[in-house]
This record gives C-alpha cells, structure tokens and sequence, in this order.
C-alpha cells in the first residue's frame, strides 16, 4: 500500500462531468488500497473571472481581499469533488489551505509556503481510511490570519508540498498532457515523451519557458527527494493498472535514478522576453549596482546579462533580459536612474526570445554549445547574447526564428529519437 497525493489542474476539473472523471481515477487508487489526499485547482477560466472582478471593483485593490476573493475557486472544487466522491461511496472530505493548516508568508498574491501540518491529514488515513480534498493555491498567514494564495501554478506548488508534509510515496500531477517532453511537440511533431527526468533537468525546463510545472514545485520535490510524476487526466482511468510500475507519464526524480543521463534533455524556450541595453556608461566600480540595484528595488528579475567593454577601456555596454511583462517598467526605471548611471543611450527590443539548451549530461562533455552555435549559423540565426551554466546554456534570438532555432536544435543533438 502507497500513500498518495493527487493534484488536478483547471482543464481536469472544468465541470462536472470532468470532476467526475477525476473521481473515478482517486476511486482506482482508492480500491488499490492506496491512502490518497488530492490537490485542486479552480475550474478552467475560474481565475482569470475573479481577478478580473477584482479590477473591474478597484484597479487599486487590497491584495488581502484579492487573495480572499480568488481562493474561493478552489474552494468551489474541493467542494464538488468531494461531494461526487461520496456519492461513490468514498469516505472523503474537503479541506481549505487554513484548515490544514497551510501557513505560509505574508505576501499577499505570491506566497511561500513555510510549514504543513499533516498529522491531522495522516491520522484521518488510518482511522477513517477517509480521502482528503485539499484546495490548492492557497494557505493562511498565522500573523494575521489572512487567507493567501501561491501565486499562478500554486496548485502545484501546494501538491509537491502536501506530499512532503503527509510522507506521501509519490506526487502524481494530473494535467492536459500525458508527460514532460523533449520540447513542445506544437512545435516539433518529433518531440518525444520523456520517462524520467531528473529534478535538475526539470528545475531548468521549468524555469526556462516549459509550461507542464511550475518551477517552486520543483524545486520543493527536489528539496525533500519527492518524486513527482506528471500524466494525464484524460486518459480513461478504468485503462490505469494502479499496480504498474509505470504507468504513461513522466517521473522526475533523483539523477541517481535514472540508468543512462542523454547530452541534452530537452530544449526550452520563451518569447516572453525583452532585450535591454545601456549604451556608453563610463567603466568603473559601482556602474552594474546603479543598474541592477534599482531593477532588484522594483522586484524586476534580470535574466542573460552581457556586457561589452570599448576598445580604449573608458566606457562600457550592458546588455540585459527582463520579462516582456516588465519592459516599461524596467525601462522607466533606468530612465529615472540616468543622473546616476551616466549612460549615453538606452535601447530596448520586444521582439526577441530565448531558446535554452538543458541537460545534466553536459558537465562530461565539451563542445554542446559550439554545436548549437555551428548549426544556427547554418541556418543564418543570428545570436543577440549567451549565458552558460553547468548544465544549461541560452541564446537570445529575433522572435521571427524561435520556431526555426528549436526544431533545428532538436535535431542536432538527436532529440528526434529520443
């Protein structure tokens, strides 16, 4: 017998007849004699409604109020899910994050989760063989009693975190797709489905564009050795053996578990990028702080940074991505910083994206990058910057060829027979 947590996404649980197949496939790990708790986002476009009322009611809204508003999604499923649950004869109950409770920070909208009680969850397990129904996104403040939520993709960052706190055997991710990929088969038919990825692997994906999970639920997994295991909810859940080793979908879990690590992984990428350069500062100490410290002030990540120094020494230029989100506001905050910077001219561009390259393999062979940048040039792409690490490298290219850069990429380092 496993102990299991369950999270399904919006598309999973969009009415009720989806919340009905999510029930039948809790039901299969049930009969399994598995102990289950399941995580639950709001109904698709459930969201995307209530931060909307809360604009359309103030565009200057109270975040406390906007998280009390915006929990209720989740609220609403739990619900429902548990309802049908016991109409099929399972013992089940739902919970909200501050009934467990999920305590978290205080940062209203883009919480972090600081401690889970599970006992209450666990003993419920063994007494009453009773499912537990967990809202998803949300936790409560214990300074001032306050309803938070996790920010978008919560749901998965509650899941990974709910495991952890209930000594779950397992994480399965329940969403639209059947596993993580080598890149978004969209966009290369030939991608493949991976069977194991390690966390690190993932945590790069993750944060480099792939959409399948959010980038904290990684990184919680990878913190308390959580396997996660991420499938799909629309396969038929009476077609699931409970006792397969593997059922479809993707493992993420320790590097150590996985016999044979490839080159490269898989391959990210994101246009929601823009480029930003500062043209002509004088080259001294200090120069990057009166940038960077201005950008960090206004909670504006900066991504692939280069810089280029003149020929006689005197005068250098930064170049540097923020998300497309933050272009003007990243901009109105150099502008507003010019006295102190001294640049010359500043130039900005949203027409870029990022194609990152992943894979732990990379840190026992030389060369990857130089491939990539051999086979972009045959292609005529050119490279507008470059950051490496030990298992990842990006190249900031003309939004024009993100599709050309990727499929290209794909093929070189033989991901099309994966």
């Amino acid at each position: 017998m496993s102990r299991l947590v369950m999270k399904f996404g919006g598309t999973s649980v969009a009415n009720i007849e989806r919340i009905r197949n999510v029930a039948r496939h809790v039901k299969r790990e049930v009969d399994a004699g598995h102990e289950v708790a399941v995580v639950v986002s709001a109904m698709s476009g459930k969201t995307n409604e209530l931060v909307a009322w809360c604009t359309e009611a103030s565009p200057m809204h109270d975040a406390r109020e906007y998280d009390a508003v915006v929990a209720s999604g989740e609220q609403v499923t739990s619900g429902l899910l548990a309802i049908v649950l016991q109409g099929m004869g399972i013992q089940a109950r739902s919970w909200q994050g501050w009934q467990i409770p999920i305590k978290t920070s205080d940062a209203h909208a883009s919480a972090r989760i600081e401690d889970i009680d599970g006992s209450e969850i666990i003993s419920r397990f063994k007494d009453r063989k009773e499912v537990a129904v967990i809202a998803g996104f949300q936790g409560i403040d214990p300074r001032t009693n306050r309803i938070t939520t996790l920010g978008r993709g919560g749901s998965d960052t509650s899941a990974v975190a709910v495991a952890a706190a209930v000594k779950a055997d397992r994480c399965d991710i329940y969403t639209d797709v059947d596993g993580v990929y080598t890149t978004d088969p969209r966009i290369v038919p030939k991608a493949k489905r991976l069977d194991k990825i390690a966390f690190e692997d993932m945590l790069e994906l993750a944060s480099q564009g792939a959409k399948v999970l959010q980038v904290r639920s990684v990184e919680l997994g990878m913190v308390h050795n959580m396997p996660i295991f991420v499938r799909s909810s629309f396969d038929k859940p009476e077609d699931i053996d409970p006792h397969a080793n593997q059922p479809p979908g993707t493992l993420i879990c320790g590097e150590e578990e996985i016999m044979e690590n490839h080159v490269v992984t898989g391959i990210a990428f994101s246009k929601d990028e823009a480029q930003i350069s500062v043209r002509q500062i004088e080259d001294k100490p200090g120069v990057a702080a009166s940038i960077f410290g201005p950008l960090a002030d206004a909670n504006i990540n900066v991504d692939m940074i280069v810089q280029n120094v003149s020929e006689d020494g005197k005068t250098t230029d930064l170049t540097f991505t923020v998300p497309a989100a933050d272009h003007v506001r990243a901009k109105d905050t150099i502008t507003a910083a010019k006295a102190k910077i001294g640049y010359a001219r500043l130039d900005t561009a949203t027409d870029v994206a990022k194609i990152s390259v992943i894979g732990s393999g990379m840190r026992s062979h030389a060369g990857v990058a130089a491939q990539a940048f051999s086979a972009l040039a045959g292609r005529n792409i050119n490279i507008r910057a470059i950051t490496t690490s030990e298992i990842k490298f990006s190249v900031l290219i003309d939004t024009a060829y993100t599709e050309l850069a990727v499929r290209t990429l794909h093929t070189l380092y033989g991901l099309d027979q994966a």
